[in-house]
């Protein structure tokens, strides 16, 4: 008997970060649920990018700090270490020394590590925010025109704060990311604000946020599928590609800070591996060894890409 399969008539926009050429790196395009080749096709497979900061991680946990070793006492020797070492093709830098609580630095300083980090690695970047909104309003734009040309993806905009980066990522030919609190409606909305402005939805990457393993992560789980279904039947409004960070959610709970020297790792590769089966895009990840796991894992389920 031959098993029932769905045809879906829509698909995910394709949005590609970094210069054209071989070094970009594409994401969507999905027409089918993930990893179910056999209904539809998945041109290009999921991305992970390690996330560094643009500053020593000083509150990181220490099983994690030294799973990264001397590589996060220097931004632009961890991000080495994520190309060379780890194997990513796409980072993400979060630009932490803004922020009023940690270094409080100017955003012309935050900008000039930036720099820094980009000449070294030559790879296409993913650039959060201090996650300051007053901090955020002076130097994300600063960002986007110290990048200008290298087509990054900028985040993240809010319902309270798009309209700024919006507007200086369009203006500089950047993609942004779209966040929303785990409401598709609130997503939905904000992807139509977001276009509204000017901005191709094929330059948007929605961050649902999420949960770590444990409470929360099937509520996350469901809202990303719902996305997707809706997605597939039509609806462009939530046709983007999704942009998770297990990474930082992970390591925020009690379970993986005070676990054993690879039950953290394993705790943030668990997390990652159940956000790609919910139709996670671009995973944002923070320790090597659930990194170099989760690359395994996406190799083995997308033989054919």
């Amino acid at each position: 008997m031959e098993p029932v399969k769905e045809k879906c008539v829509g698909a995910i926009d394709v949005v590609e970060i970094g210069r054209p050429g071989p070094g970009a790196i594409k994401v969507g395009g999905e027409t089918c649920m993930p990893f179910l080749l056999e209904e539809g096709a998945m041109p290009n497979s999921p991305v992970v990018a390690m996330e560094i900061l643009d500053c020593e991680p000083s509150d990181w946990p220490d099983n994690l700090r030294s799973a990264l070793g001397k590589a996060a006492s220097d931004p632009v020797s961890w991000a080495k270490f994520a190309v060379g070492e780890c194997g990513c093709g796409l980072i993400c830098v979060r630009m932490q020394s803004a922020h009023p609580d940690w270094k409080n630095a100017t955003s012309e300083a935050a900008v000039s590590i930036l720099k820094k980090i980009s000449k070294a690695v030559n790879v296409p970047l993913v650039v959060i925010g201090s996650g300051d909104d007053v901090k955020d309003s002076d130097l994300m734009p600063k960002v986007s025109q110290a990048l200008k040309g290298e087509r990054a993806l900028l985040g993240s905009a809010a319902q309270n704060n798009y309209k700024t980066i919006t507007a200086t990522a369009l203006a500089d030919g950047h993609s942004i990311i779209a966040e929303s609190p785990i409401d598709i409606n609130i997503a939905k909305q904000l992807n139509i604000l977001i276009t509204d402005m000017g901005m191709p939805a094929h330059r948007i990457a929605m961050h649902p946020t999420t949960a770590s393993l444990g409470y929360g992560m099937e509520y996350t789980y469901s809202i990303m599928e719902r996305s997707r279904l809706a997605a597939f039947t039509g609806d462009r409004m939530l046709a983007m590609p999704f942009v998770l960070f297990p990474g930082a959610e992970s390591w925020r709970v009690k379970e993986a800070k005070d676990a054993s020297e690879t039950g953290g790792m394993n705790w943030e590769l668990v997390t990652s591996v159940a956000m790609l089966q919910a139709g996670a895009d671009i995973l944002v990840m923070r320790d090597p060894g659930a990194i170099r796991e989760t690359m395994k894992y996406i190799s083995n389920m997308t033989p054919k890409l």
